[in-house]
């Protein structure tokens, strides 16, 4: 059985200074995870695994939000119609 143990404030912050990296990269390269591979194993390396999912799903979340700010909602052509 493996025992979860909550992370340090040492290890808390060496995740989310991993995590700002990888997404800086993905903002200066448009989203292209190829450029930020190594940025993107130190974040994986640094934070748990329950971790990198929920950032994961949040950054997802914070791109369509600011989207729907910037360019409103256009819902899809089909959308309504049967």
């Amino acid at each position: 059985v493996v025992k979860m143990s909550a992370p340090t404030m040492e290890e808390r912050k060496a995740c989310w200074g991993a995590r700002d990296e990888f997404w800086q990269c993905l903002d200066r390269h448009g989203g292209d995870a190829s450029e930020c591979e190594k940025l993107r194993l130190s974040f994986e390396a640094r934070c748990p695994q329950q971790w990198v999912k929920y950032f994961d799903k949040r950054r997802d979340f914070l791109n369509y939000k600011r989207k729907l700010e910037t360019e409103g909602y256009h819902p899809p052509e089909a959308a309504g119609k049967s």
